[in-house]
C-alpha cells in the first residue's frame, strides 16, 4: 500500500457540486466558503473556450497557489492570464503551471506541516496511509504517479 493516495470525489458528483459551489460563491453565503475556495476564469490554451474552475485557495509567500491533477491545470503551461476569485474580490493574476515532482512534492510537504495531518488531508485531497506525516519522497512519489502539479498564481 502506498504512503499516501488521492481522494477524488466521484466525477458525476463533481459535476452536479461545482455550480452549486460557484453559484454559492457569488452570494453572501459563500463568505466562510470564499475564504478557502477561490475561482480561476481563464480562456483555454487550444479551444479558447471560457472555464470558470473552483479549487481550494493556499495563500504561499506574496501570492495564492492550487495544488491540483485536474486536466484543466494544462492550461497553464508556460504562463497564462487568469482572473481570480477570492475572499469577495477579482484580480487579475498570471498564472503558471509547476510541475517539477521534487518542487510539488516540498511543498505539499510544507502544507502539511503547516495545517497538520488531518486538515491538510481534507485541503488537499490526500488520504495518508501511515500514521505519520508523509516525507518528501513519499510524496514525491505520489506526485509522480498522479502527476500532481500546482499552479502559482501572482498579481499581474
Amino acid at each position: 500500500m502506498d504512503a499516501v493516495s488521492v481522494t477524488r470525489p466521484p466525477a458525476a458528483a463533481v459535476r452536479l457540486l461545482n455550480p452549486v459551489l460557484l453559484g454559492l460563491l457569488r452570494t453572501p453565503l459563500g463568505g466562510p466558503i470564499g475564504r478557502s475556495v477561490l475561482v480561476l476564469r481563464f480562456s483555454g490554451r487550444r479551444t479558447g473556450r471560457r472555464y470558470e474552475v473552483p479549487a481550494t485557495a493556499h495563500r504561499w509567500d506574496d501570492g495564492l497557489m492550487v495544488l491540483t491533477g485536474a486536466r484543466w491545470r494544462l492550461n497553464f503551461r508556460g504562463g497564462r492570464d487568469v482572473d481570480v476569485v477570492f475572499e469577495g474580490r477579482t484580480t487579475p493574476m498570471r498564472g503558471v503551471l509547476v510541475e517539477y515532482a521534487r518542487t510539488v512534492a516540498e511543498t505539499y510537504a510544507k502544507r502539511f506541516e503547516e495545517l497538520g495531518l488531518e486538515q491538510a488531508q481534507r485541503r488537499l485531497g490526500l488520504k495518508v496511509n501511515v500514521g505519520r506525516l508523509p516525507t518528501v519522497a513519499e510524496l514525491e512519489a505520489l506526485v509522480e504517479r498522479e502527476h500532481l502539479s500546482m499552479v502559482w498564481l501572482k498579481a499581474r
